[in-house]
């Protein structure tokens, strides 16, 4: 159908008229929970049999990349939750992107300075979990500050 019909059965755009801070937070609170619940998903997480709580004993992988356990995809759950919930204001989702890149960047630092084949190693993170929080970090950091400028 096309005209001005067409448009009356259409659903309204949730994100139109909503802050670009607010749908960046809300759509990296959406890909942690993702990456949360696909860190359960056999297939897509190698090792499952091998699937710990915590501890540098799981040998679970994420894309048979990411060392992965119980805890640490319970993190991303969580953080995705947060970003879910943070994301309904303009103030939360610049707090949510800013802090969680942060909060990832010594993750970042906690992967480098402890020997990942102790028990140290929690959560637990492999060189790969070490860029990929890096990356994590900054990118969260640099959507909080481009994104949650006021437009003039």
């Amino acid at each position: 159908m096309v005209g001005p019909m067409a448009h009356s059965r259409a659903r309204p755009n949730p994100a139109d008229g909503k802050p670009l801070v607010r749908r960046a937070a809300a759509t990296v609170g959406v890909l942690f929970l993702l990456i949360g619940v696909l860190g359960f998903v056999p297939g897509i997480t190698s090792g499952m049999d091998d699937l710990r709580f915590a501890g540098h004993g799981s040998g679970a992988f994420l894309f048979g990349v990411f060392q992965v356990s119980v805890l640490h995809n319970l993190v991303h759950l969580a953080f995705g939750v947060a970003g879910l919930v943070l994301a309904r204001t303009v103030t939360g989702a610049r707090t949510f992107l800013v802090g969680g890149g942060a909060v990832y960047l010594v993750l970042w630092l906690y992967g480098l300075a402890v020997d990942h084949d102790t028990g140290a190693n929690v959560l637990p993170v492999n060189d790969a979990d070490d860029w990929l929080h890096l990356g994590l970090g900054i990118g969260m950091i640099a959507l909080g500050l481009l994104t949650g400028r006021p437009r003039r």
